[in-house]
This record gives C-alpha cells, structure tokens and sequence, in this order.
C-alpha cells in the first residue's frame, strides 16, 4: 500500500522520446522513485535507512506481460509469517518471457482491502526467486499494481519497484503474506530492493 502512494513519483517516458533519451530517464526516474521509497519508509527509520539497497535499475525486469484474468476465483486463506493468514483471491495470472524463460506470475486481490475504498483497486504480485535467501528477503517481495495499469490484455511489470515486506526489517511483530508456491519463479530476479541486514 504504501509503495503503491510511493509510486506517484514515477515519471512515465513520452512517446517519440529518443531510446538513448528515453533510457536516461527510465533510470533517472526509478532512482527518485527509490529515494522516495527510503526517505518515507514507515518502518526503516534514522541512520538504518543506509541500510535499504537495491539492485542496479535495469529495463529488461521491466516486462510486458500477457494477462488472462480468472472470474470468479474462489477466496482462499494465503499464508502468512504470523498466525493469522489473510482471504485473497487470484485475479489474473500474468505470462512474460524473462531471461528467455516464459514465466507465469500469479496476481491476486485482498478480500480485506477491496472493502477500503481508496485500495479497492490495489492488485497485489507476491513473489520469490532464484534470489531469495541469498541477495534478496527469504520470504519473498511484492509488487503493487492497480486495475486501471490493466491495458486490454497487458500489464507492465515492473521489477525494479519489487519491495520487502516490513517482516524483512522486524520480525515477530507484522503479519506479512507470504508468496504462494505457483509464484515461486524459476528465475533470477536481480532487480528491486534486496537484502536488509544490520551489521552485528
């Protein structure tokens, strides 16, 4: 939810825009987009922020993907780091070719937040990868997404603004979803936040 506020600094590319040009400000853009994210991160506060990294942005982890969306799916209890496991229901599952692997992705709907009215379009992309427990948070990342980023049969996915649930920061204390075993990727996601670890 609060990347998803975050995420209103995002500067789109103009069509017509030069690829050179246009690559500047994809980066430029994404890099204001993370120093937003650190500056007004709710549970990272004081010198721990120098602690928040991510990955070099980069365009490829942002993907086109197919979208075939599931009427009617059942609500279903995911699982969580806590006891309470939190109702969603998979909205749509997303199709992309990622390090010339096709790779299916998952997209779901919270039961909770679809009755609060300024997040009742919030779409929600947990995931884990090759990366996970290693570069990136052992339980996974999520990515925010709404229903009207829905083109037709397309959304973009954009990887780079993959973000750690406030479980990677203080454990014993939220209750984060935790990404089912259909969005666990066969691939290396080396984009977005990575690893939060204080030194000992």
């Amino acid at each position: 939810m609060r990347c998803l506020l975050v995420s209103i600094f995002f500067l789109l590319i103009l069509p017509g825009t030069p690829l050179k040009a246009q690559a500047n400000s994809y980066t430029d853009s994404l890099r204001k987009y993370q120093e937003n994210y650190v500056k007004d991160h709710e549970v990272v506060a004081g010198k721990d922020k120098a602690l928040l990294h991510f990955f070099p942005v980069n365009e490829k982890y942002r993907v086109k993907a197919k979208i075939e969306k599931v009427p009617e799916a059942p609500w279903f209890k995911m699982e969580t780091s806590g006891k309470e496991k939190k109702t969603h229901r998979v909205f749509a599952i997303a199709s992309f070719m990622l390090h010339d692997t096709l790779v299916k992705i998952h997209i779901y709907q919270s039961q909770q937040l679809m009755g609060i009215k300024q997040y009742a379009d919030l779409l929600f992309i947990p995931f884990t990868d090759r990366t996970s427990g290693e570069e990136t948070y052992a339980n996974g990342r999520y990515i925010d997404a709404s229903l009207a980023d829905i083109k037709g049969d397309s959304l973009v996915i954009d990887f780079n603004k993959a973000y750690n649930p406030y479980c990677a920061y203080v454990s014993n204390v939220y209750n984060c979803p935790m990404p089912p075993p259909e969005n666990d990727l066969p691939v290396a996601v080396r984009a977005g936040e990575m690893k939060f670890s204080k030194p000992h």
